[in-house]
C-alpha cells in the first residue's frame, strides 16, 4: 500500500523551470515544505520522490495526519497506551 500511496503522491508533482538558473523545481501541493531542485526534470523527480517518501515516513512516526490520495488512506488509527498500573489510557 505504501508504494501505491507514494505513486499517487508523485502523480500530483508539479515541475517548473526556474528563470534564474534554468534548473527544475518540483513539489507536491499536498505535502507542504517538501520540494526538490535539480538540473533536469528526471533528476528532480527522483529527488522529489525520495523527499516525499521521507516526509511520509516522518509524518507516520510523528502520528501526523496524512492526506488521502486517490482513495488511499495510510493513516493509522490511534493506539491506546496504558501508562500506569491503574490502566488509565492515553491516546498517542
Amino acid at each position: 500500500m505504501f508504494a501505491e500511496y507514494l505513486k499517487a503522491a508523485m502523480k500530483r508533482a508539479r515541475f517548473e523551470v526556474l528563470e534564474d538558473d534554468g534548473s527544475i523545481y518540483g513539489s507536491v501541493p499536498e505535502f507542504p515544505g517538501a520540494w526538490a531542485n535539480a538540473p533536469t526534470e528526471n533528476e528532480c523527480r527522483r529527488e522529489l520522490e525520495e523527499i516525499i517518501e521521507e516526509w511520509i515516513l516522518l509524518s507516520i512516526a510523528d502520528h501526523d495526519l496524512l492526506p488521502v490520495l486517490d482513495g488511499i488512506d495510510i493513516n493509522t488509527p490511534a493506539r491506546v497506551c496504558y501508562r500506569d498500573s491503574a490502566q488509565s489510557s492515553a491516546l498517542i
